[in-house]
C-alpha cells in the first residue's frame, strides 16, 4: 500500500519507518529542512513545503495514495492535510495532542476516518509498566498487527450476533465493546451486538478492509 506521512517528527518518523518495514511505501511531507534532512537520509521519498497546502500535497501523487496521516503538531495543519487527502479518495488519519476533550472530538471526528492521540498512548505505556506490565511486548505484537475500532452500522448483519460468535477473517480478534456514547469493555459471553455498537479489535494490517466489509455486510 502507499501511505502520505505530513510530519516527520517522533510521531510521524517511528510511524514512516514501521510502515516501510512492513513492505509499504511512504512519501513524507515535512517543511522543516533539519527534519527534511533526516527523513531523506532515512531513505524517504520527501516533498518539502507545508502540510496544510494542497499544491504541496498534490506533489505526494495523493490520488495513488491509500491513505493520509497527519502527524504533526499542528491540529490546523493536520485537520487541513487530511480534508486535501479525503477529496483525494484517502483515508485519513489525524493527530490531536491534547488528552481527550469532547468538545475537539466532535468538532474534527466527523470529517476525518481515525484521531490518534499520541500522548494518551504513552501514559498508558507508563500505567502498565508501573503496574509491572511488559509494554515491550505489545509494541512488539502492534509492530505486525494493527489495532482499530470498528463502528457497528444499523444495517450491519452482524447485529443481533453475540460479540463471542462473530467470526472475523484470518487473526483479526475482537478485544473490547462499546455502546453508543459509552466505554469500551470486555464483553460478556452474552453480550449482543446492537446498531450503533463500537467494537475493538487486533488484525494483520491487510486483513482490517476485509473486516470493516464485514461489519457493513459487503463483500469484501
Amino acid at each position: 500500500m502507499r501511505f502520505v506521512i505530513i510530519g516527520f517528527g517522533r510521531v510521524g518518523m517511528r510511524t514512516a519507518q514501521t510502515l516501510r518495514s512492513e513492505g509499504h511505501t511512504v512519501v513524507v511531507v515535512e517543511n522543516d529542512p533539519d527534519k527534511v534532512e533526516r527523513a531523506e537520509a532515512d531513505g524517504f521519498d520527501v516533498v518539502e513545503g507545508d502540510g496544510a497546502e494542497e499544491s504541496v500535497l498534490e506533489q505526494t501523487a495523493l490520488d495513488t495514495a491509500d491513505a493520509i496521516a497527519a502527524l504533526t503538531g499542528d491540529l490546523n495543519t493536520n485537520f487541513a492535510a487530511c480534508m486535501v487527502g479525503s477529496q483525494h479518495g484517502c483515508r485519513t488519519v489525524l493527530r490531536i495532542d491534547e488528552d481527550y476533550r469532547e468538545e475537539i472530538y466532535e468538532k474534527y471526528a466527523e470529517d476525518v476516518d481515525e484521531i490518534i492521540y499520541p500522548e494518551r498512548l504513552g501514559a498508558a505505556g507508563a500505567k502498565t509498566a508501573l503496574l509491572g506490565g511488559d509494554f515491550n511486548v505489545l509494541a512488539e505484537i502492534t509492530e505486525h498487527l494493527t489495532a482499530a475500532t470498528v463502528h457497528v452500522p444499523p444495517d450491519s448483519p452482524l447485529v443481533g450476533t453475540r460479540v463471542v460468535e462473530v467470526q472475523l477473517p484470518g487473526d483479526a480478534r475482537i478485544y473490547a465493546h462499546g455502546r453508543e456514547n459509552e466505554a469500551m469493555t470486555i464483553p460478556l459471553p452474552r453480550t449482543v451486538i446492537e446498531a450503533d455498537d463500537s467494537v475493538a479489535l487486533i488484525a494483520p494490517p491487510e486483513a482490517l478492509e476485509d473486516v470493516r466489509a464485514q461489519f457493513r455486510g459487503e463483500a469484501a
